[in-house]
This record gives structure tokens, sequence and C-alpha cells, in this order.
């Protein structure tokens, strides 16, 4: 695995700043970059020092263009951003993780239209627990099927701005194809009045938002004799940094094409 020269967009925000944390820890990738929207009281100061880490010479700037060379940019943002960037990576012709949720079918075409030929990452979820989690929920599904029926909770801080999480979707996912269907055609994302009985195969979606909570999430096998639970909880953000900046350390050596955090991590 080679050194990465990464630029890291919205790098003054929470996940901004961890994501240079992290990096400053790494072995083998190096900030080069950093950016932050027009107008911000953040630009032009230096990209270690807002992390609280040593002073890296980097300072944000307002234009991702004017960032120097670099192999990989990482986007933890928001969607129409995120869209903006792929057009710089493919110009580039750089490397991406995205860590961006709430991306629609429209989004997400355009975003593999655009990066057609660029080494991606893409995850809902950069924990390695949580991608170690998504294959044992797969695998339960496999083994239990349709005796068991099948929730997702999750619950995150109140600032989140989009529901079910995007690893609440993923955790469904997983359950879906272990179970061989579509995840469209069997979730119940939400539940009111008179809904009836619940029908078998259907795997439904519970959410919470409150406080400063970092991300908890569990899927749930229930039969009349007995409950399996899958659970994951975060307590610091740092883990999903630390995940995105091994992600960017592994694309380095990778062609173009789309992967994800199972990719990275061999599980698939």
């Amino acid at each position: 695995m080679s050194d990465s020269r990464v630029i890291i967009v919205g790098a003054s925000g929470r996940m901004g700043r961890m994501l240079v944390r992290a990096i400053t820890e790494s072995a083998n990738a190096n900030v080069v970059g950093a950016t932050e929207r027009p107008g911000s009281e953040f630009v032009g100061r230096d990209a270690g020092e807002l992390a609280g880490v040593e002073t890296l010479g980097v300072r944000l700037v307002d234009d991702v263009h004017a960032c120097p060379e670099a192999d990989v940019l990482i986007d933890f943002t928001a969607p129409v951003a995120t869209l903006n960037h792929a057009i710089f990576v493919a110009e580039r012709g750089m490397a991406m993780v995205i860590g961006t949720t709430g991306c629609d079918d429209e989004q997400m075409q355009q975003l593999r239209n655009t990066l057609c030929d660029s080494p991606v990452v893409m995850a809902a979820n950069y924990s390695v627990g949580v991608n170690l989690a998504l294959s044992l929920i797969e695998r339960a599904a496999q083994v239990l099927g349709n005796d068991y029926d099948a929730e997702i909770f999750e619950a995150h801080h109140k600032h989140k701005v989009d529901a079910p999480s995007g690893t609440a979707l993923a955790m469904g996912k997983s359950l879906a194809a272990g179970r061989g269907v579509e995840l469209d055609a069997v979730s119940v994302l939400s539940r009111q009045g008179m809904t009836g009985a619940r029908k078998a195969g259907d795997i439904g979606f519970s959410v919470v938002r409150g406080g400063n909570i970092v991300g908890e999430h569990k899927a749930m096998f229930i039969a009349d004799e007995e409950r399996i639970e899958i659970n994951h909880i975060a307590s610091d953000r740092m883990v999903f940094a630390r995940g995105a900046v091994r992600a960017a350390g592994w694309l380095s050596d990778q062609s173009g094409g789309w992967y994800d955090m199972q990719d990275v991590l061999g599980l698939n």
C-alpha cells in the first residue's frame, strides 16, 4: 500500500477535522489539500491547527480547484456538493472516498456516470465493526430465513437530516440479500394506525433522533421462542474517520471501479 496524497473537503466540519486527525495518525497518507464553503470564517486557516494537531502547512481554500495535485479526495459532505466534487475528481484522474449519505436514485446514477473510470469507495459506514456486522447479518438471514421476523433499529444525534440512516439501509440490504430478495420489495419504513398483522418476510425499520448519539444500529431476528440481535454502538466518530483513511490508502493500489468497505476489508 503506497502513500496517498489526500484532499479533505469540508475540512472545518466535525467529520472533516476528524479526517485530518486520522490522516496525521496514519503511516500511509498525507493531507495536501483542504476546502470549506465560500464565505466560511475558516478559509485561510491551517487544517492541522483546526483539527487540534500540529500545523500542517495546508490552508483551507474555498475552491477545490485551488488544491494541489493529489491521489484521492475524501468527501463526507452533502449530495449536491459531492456531485460537484465528483466532477473534479474525474477531471483530475483521482480516486474518491465517499461517506455522504442521503443521495437519491438520480444522484447515485449521476455519481456513477461521472466516476465511471475512477477508483471509488462509497460506504454508508466506514467502521470496521459495522462492516463485519453487515456480513454477519447476511449470513444470519441465510440461515434463519422468513421463519424469523426481521427488524432494523437505529439511533443518531438530533442534527442528522436523513432517515433511516445509510447504515440502517445497508443492514436492511444485507438482510434482504441473505434472504434472496430486494429490500424495496419487503421494507416497512413506517407504521401508523391500523396496520394489520405483520406480513411474513417484511423487514421493518425504527428510527430515533436525539441528543448527541453518535450511532447505534441493531438487526433483530425474532421468533416465538428466541430473539437474535446483532448490535453495533459507536462511541466516537473517529472510528468512521479511521476507516475512511484506511479506504483511501487501499484505493491507491486499485484500478477504476466502484468498491465498498467490504472490499477494503476483504469481506467480499
